[in-house]
């Protein structure tokens, strides 16, 4: 149970950081709103889109306002595994091999075109992702408590791109897509940067006060309807004709726990039918793999999605 008093500051710590991040991304509430809830939900986020319409400034602006460190890595085919996690290079001094820390340690790490990379170079985020720490030369060296991966990744019939494995997209809480802002909104982008200097960016919470919104999202209430419905639309995707890979179990954790942080979001101590359908798409789209080719099924696999939601009774009551 979540006091009355702990849930309004959490709902005003949460809006001021929504509006910081507003600063640097025009008309893009929602997206922001699905990244501050992977955030909450300690999952990590997988952005689809072309560049230049916002990434990595929004990321940016993000580690600033929870007083995070930000480190960026540009993925490209010729990168190893240790130009991510670090190396262990020989101390002549010492005579010892000492551990150099990669750019992984740290709060927020944009991981940019992840899918330009090698699948094995992709594979060495897997531990750091699910487990929040990292094994060197049979050494364990913990992340930072509130780490946290923005991927990009271009869409996949972009030339020189590689196909992201089953077990790395699962990692990912949400699959999110940015695309172009308006054309209101684009114009007071260019308005703004030709008229005034940038916004600076407030620092809102620190990482104590971010660990207690993570506590408080465990607290969020789910009732046995509400699960129950949850576990319908996860069950739809596993028995459509048109799917071959529905959700996992693993996979209905995490749409849970998303649902939660989102409820969250709104100032609520329960969740909802409603933030159930907010997460979806966001939840499932990355896990499940269609029977057809990928490429043509997007659509499609949208559609199936909206399909499920309308068919599945909606639960009333708390």
């Amino acid at each position: 149970m979540i006091h009355k008093t702990e849930l309004t500051q959490a709902k005003d710590k949460i809006d001021s950081l929504i509006y910081e991040m507003e600063k640097a991304i025009y008309g893009k509430r929602e997206v922001i709103q699905l990244t501050v809830t992977a955030l909450l939900a300690g999952g990590h986020v997988l952005f689809e889109d072309v560049p230049g319409v916002g990434k990595t400034m929004m990321i940016k602006t993000l580690a600033q306002a929870i007083m995070g460190d930000f480190n960026r890595i540009q993925l490209t085919p010729d990168l190893f595994p240790s130009d991510i996690l670090g190396v262990s290079i020989f101390n002549s001094h010492t005579n010892e091999f000492e551990f150099r820390r990669g750019p992984i340690f740290t709060t927020l790490l944009l991981a940019d075109e992840i899918n330009r990379t090698t699948p094995k170079t992709q594979s060495a985020l897997l531990e750091a992702m699910s487990e929040n720490h990292v094994t060197m030369d049979n050494q364990t060296y913990q992340l930072d408590e509130h780490f946290f991966v923005l991927a990009t990744q271009n869409p996949i019939e972009y030339e020189g791109t590689y196909p992201m494995p089953e077990a790395q997209l699962d990692r990912f809480l949400f699959r999110l897509h940015i695309g172009y802002p308006s054309f209101e909104d684009e114009l007071n982008l260019i308005l703004a940067r030709k008229q005034q200097e940038p916004n600076q960016v407030a620092t809102v919470m620190n990482h104590e006060e971010l660990t207690m919104l993570k506590n408080l999202v465990k607290k969020v209430h789910i009732g046995e309807k509400v699960a129950r419905y949850a576990l319908s639309l996860v069950s739809k995707t596993r028995d459509h004709p048109e799917i071959k890979l529905g959700i996992s179990p693993r996979g209905s954790l995490a749409f849970l726990k998303a649902a939660q942080a989102f409820a969250l979001t709104e100032g609520r101590d329960f969740v909802t039918p409603f933030d159930l359908q907010k997460v979806l798409s966001a939840t499932f789209c990355h896990r499940i793999v269609m029977a057809s080719n990928r490429i043509s099924s997007e659509n499609r696999l949208d559609q199936i999605m909206a399909d499920m939601m309308g068919a599945i009774d909606v639960p009333v009551g708390r």
